[in-house]
């Protein structure tokens, strides 16, 4: 039971009997003498997908959740819902359209994830940081416009739709950060 003044991003808890991801924490220090240190935290409800806010006191005491992170693998898509698989004991666990959408367009076949269960279900979904996908569809350069720096949309096998340099063609694969979608370089 960590407390409040321990808490970091990224730490699951048990807020309102549901597993919570911290996602900011901020402590205020006190401007009074005798003013308890303030822990504000804004964190998502894993089972809700809801983002909230909650203040806590510096000596408050926490409950962590019961909540395992396991290496998985996606396998297919079926329908709007994902199916993926634990590389531990094999299980295979579906996976609903409200926690698939966020992650199907950094998903091949058979890539590793990480998986958090609670309960013995899945609640979140973790691809890795950093995917190469290939390019099916871009508009050709034009050439000498380049007094600004330019982007164009590029179409990535996975249907995910990314902004590129102009100087990329169909076919190239690129690499994609998960956490905000944004291109990185060639691969």
């Amino acid at each position: 039971m960590p407390q409040a003044s321990e808490l970091k991003r990224g730490m699951i808890l048990l807020l309102d009997g549901a597993p919570c991801r911290l996602m900011e924490v901020n402590q205020q220090a006190p401007s009074a003498r005798g003013a308890n240190l303030m822990v504000k935290t804004r964190y998502r409800n894993l089972l809700t997908d809801q983002v909230l806010d909650k203040t806590f006191r510096g000596g408050d005491k926490t409950d962590l959740a019961d909540f395992e992170k396991r290496n998985g693998q996606y396998l297919y898509a079926d329908g709007d819902s994902g199916v993926f698989m634990d590389l531990e004991t094999y299980d295979q666990y579906p996976v609903g359209e409200e926690l698939f959408d966020a992650v199907r367009g950094y998903l091949l076949d058979g890539t590793e994830v990480v998986l958090g269960l609670y309960e013995g279900r899945v609640v979140s979904v973790d691809p890795p940081q950093v995917v190469e996908l290939a390019v099916v569809d871009t508009p050709p350069s034009i050439k000498g416009a380049t007094a600004q720096a330019q982007t164009k949309e590029a179409v990535l096998e996975t249907g995910l739709k990314v902004q590129v340099p102009p100087y990329l063609a169909n076919g190239e694969t690129i690499k994609v950060d998960t956490r905000d979608g944004h291109f990185i370089s060639r691969a």
